[in-house]
C-alpha cells in the first residue's frame, strides 16, 4: 500500500483539530485509508483490519465524514469508497479529482493530477460536492 502525503502532520494531531478524540479503533482506520493506494469500502476496511467489526468501523467513518476528515465516493459498485481529505479544513471542490472505477475487478483509481473540470451552475444552485466517476477498463484488466 502507498501512504498518501498528509504534509506530514501525526493523525493524533489531524483528528484533534477537526474535534475527534483519537481513539485506538478511530486511529486504526484512519491509518488504514492513509496507507492505501485507492479508496476503500467498508468491506475492504474490514478486510484489512480483521480484528475491527463493521459497525465500528462505519461509525469511525460516519464521525470521520461529519468532521471533513475522508470523503466518500460513489463509483457505482453499490459500495461506498472512502478516501482521507487533504485540505487544511474540509474537502473543498477544488481539491477533488478524478476516480476511475474498473468494471471488471471493481477498483475505484484517483487520478489526483486531473481536477474536475468546473461547471458553471445556472444562477440560485450551490455546489456542495461533485462526484465524477469515469468508468471502464484499467490497465491490467483491458489486456486481459
Amino acid at each position: 500500500m502507498k501512504k498518501h502525503d498528509l504534509h506530514s502532520e501525526n493523525i493524533e494531531e489531524r483528528m484533534c483539530s477537526r474535534g475527534v478524540k483519537p481513539t485506538a479503533v478511530r486511529l486504526l482506520v484512519f491509518a488504514a485509508l492513509q496507507k492505501a493506494a485507492r479508496p476503500m469500502s467498508v468491506a475492504d476496511l474490514e478486510e484489512y483490519l480483521q480484528t475491527v467489526d463493521k459497525s465500528t468501523i462505519f461509525r469511525a467513518l460516519t464521525l470521520f465524514l461529519e468532521h471533513h476528515l475522508i470523503h466518500g465516493i460513489e463509483d457505482g459498485s453499490g459500495a461506498v469508497k472512502y478516501e482521507l481529505c487533504h485540505g487544511e479544513w474540509d474537502c473543498s471542490v477544488r481539491d477533488m479529482h478524478l476516480h476511475f472505477f474498473c468494471e471488471c475487478c471493481h477498483r475505484t483509481f484517483c487520478f489526483k493530477d486531473m481536477p474536475i473540470p468546473e461547471v458553471n451552475l445556472p444562477e440560485g444552485f450551490v455546489m456542495n460536492g461533485v462526484n465524477f466517476v469515469i468508468k471502464g477498463l484499467c490497465p491490467e484488466c483491458a489486456v486481459k
